[in-house]
């Protein structure tokens, strides 16, 4: 094999192809953009159409490897970006309005987050542990700064500190985790670490310490309880824009690496590291379900309530190895990636809502300001609706479905109790996102001023809460889809 056929730059299109449009971006911004007015957000959407179009061409076919493994294009890859982009073309709509009004409508934010998307699209298609590294350094650098945008605000720039502390803290667990399986295994990429975690010629006790460090900074990534404590106060004080940005795309990249790490790296050990999951989804489900109810910010809310929804994710990536027995892998992880993907469609639409209602002088972002939102907008306030509903796991919602088909996996595992408590827990949880929907339709509002949304950011809404409703009445297709992505890349 040559080494042109070894690098395989082909299977990486969609992100060459990104980074080269994103430098463009850059360029014709930072030169153009003296001259006169560019309209950025269409020019960042344009951008976003590149590696999409890329995706769609090599979506189906067989599975890919470049770089000599240290890239993996899979079907895994290709629906997990997919989604990717939807998230972020969906936000840098809602924003466009949102950013005229602050400030923030300008060059800094959309090269910020494209190069964002590219950090999220290594990660997914990362088949090396310092692939993954790389990856997820790009998109955390670029949050980061996205948090601190509006430096002379004194809650952004706190959450920027906080943001940013906590989350190198999270890289270095990471890495030192990753260090750990480097030196128990000599391999970095995540097919050679598997292999040896399944040879009996290595030490346990090293590889064991370092699926610790993994495990804890995956949590970090994640907001699992007890490594949340940067979710509510990042989604508090950071502008809605960001927040989106935060909550939505990130997710999906944190679950691609922890699949990758866990589920094919670590999978030999699986019954090792997922009682440490069951320790991270009791306390998410718990103490995020409760402390959400004492919550007046409605994206302080959301951020407990994403706490416990991750609680949810967990438990699927615990309940696919039974006994040693991994036969229902496929089952139990396309079960938890199909409930993160609709998690962040669902997120799209809440914060989305909150960004477009909100105004110069006025974030919008405590509960109390969504009060009569259905006599000031009746459509905003019927998709809120829907997407509560979705939150809370009600039919005919895809909420219900997602939480239905992760209780199934875990009672074939076995973990009839864990399944319980997550009944238990999102009876409590229906609680804060029902008060949403009395707040918006049977309270007066005290806000009179008139809810002005542009055509593209009503259209997109729109068709964001149908999604959540039919993918609700029919989630075969996409769960299918996930099924056998994982079973793919299992395979692989």
């Amino acid at each position: 094999m040559t080494m042109l056929e070894q690098l395989n730059m082909t299977a990486a299109m969609p992100e060459i192809l990104l980074l080269l449009a994103a430098c463009v971006f850059v360029l014709v911004e930072a030169i153009a953009g003296k001259i006169r007015k560019l309209p950025l957000d269409k020019m960042a959407l344009a951008v976003v159409a590149v590696p999409l179009v890329t995706t769609l061409i090599q979506m189906g076919g067989d599975a890919e490897v470049a770089f000599n493994g240290m890239y993996l294009a899979d079907n895994f890859a290709h629906l997990l970006k997919l989604f990717v982009y939807i998230a972020i073309a969906t936000t840098i709509i809602y924003a466009r309005d949102y950013g005229l009004d602050r400030g923030l409508h300008r060059g800094e934010f959309y090269t910020l987050t494209l190069f964002a998307m590219l950090g999220q699209m290594v990660m997914v298609s990362a088949g090396n542990l310092l692939v993954i590294y790389m990856g997820l350094e790009l998109m955390s650098l670029s949050l980061y700064a996205l948090a601190a945008l509006r430096r002379d605000e004194a809650d952004a720039t706190e959450a920027a500190i906080k943001y940013f502390i906590l989350g190198a803290l999270a890289s270095g667990f990471l890495l030192y985790g990753m260090s750990m399986l480097y030196g128990g295994t000599g391999d970095l990429s995540i097919a050679g670490v598997a292999d040896a975690f399944a040879s009996d010629e290595t030490n346990r006790t090293v590889l064991m310490l370092g699926a610790v460090f993994i495990v804890a900074g995956l949590a970090f990534k994640f907001g699992a309880v007890p490594f949340h404590m940067w979710v509510p106060d990042v989604y508090q004080g950071t502008p809605n824009s960001v927040t989106l940005l935060i909550a939505g795309a990130p997710k999906l990249a944190a679950f691609a690496i922890a699949f990758r790490m866990l589920g094919e790296g670590l999978l030999p050990i699986a019954t090792q590291w997922q009682p440490m999951l069951i320790v991270l989804a009791v306390g998410s489900l718990v103490l995020g379900n409760i402390v959400a109810i004492a919550q007046t910010n409605f994206k302080r809310m959301l951020a407990y309530s994403t706490v416990a929804q991750v609680g949810f994710v967990m438990l699927g990536l615990l309940s696919g190895v039974v006994d040693e027995n991994a036969s229902s892998t496929g089952q139990a992880y396309g079960a938890s990636m199909f409930y993160i993907i609709t998690y962040v469609l669902t997120t799209l639409g809440t914060l989305g809502v909150v960004m477009l209602i909100s105004r110069q002088g006025n974030e919008s972002d405590q509960i109390d300001d969504l009060k009569g939102l259905s006599r000031r907008s009746p459509m905003l306030a019927l998709v809120m609706l829907v997407l509560m509903f979705s939150l809370a796991g009600i039919p005919p919602t895809v909420g219900f479905v997602a939480k239905l088909t992760v209780l199934q996996a875990a009672i074939n595992a076995g973990h009839v109790w864990l399944a319980v408590l997550a009944v238990i827990a999102s009876l409590v949880g229906a609680f804060y996102y029902l008060r949403v929907v009395k707040v918006m339709y049977f309270d007066a509002p005290t806000d009179e001023h008139e809810v002005k949304v542009s055509f593209d950011a009503r259209t997109v809404l729109a068709i964001n809460g149908i999604a959540v409703l039919a993918l609700g009445l029919l989630p075969q297709s996409l769960m299918n889809a996930c099924i056998e992505a994982v079973r793919q890349a299992l395979g692989a």
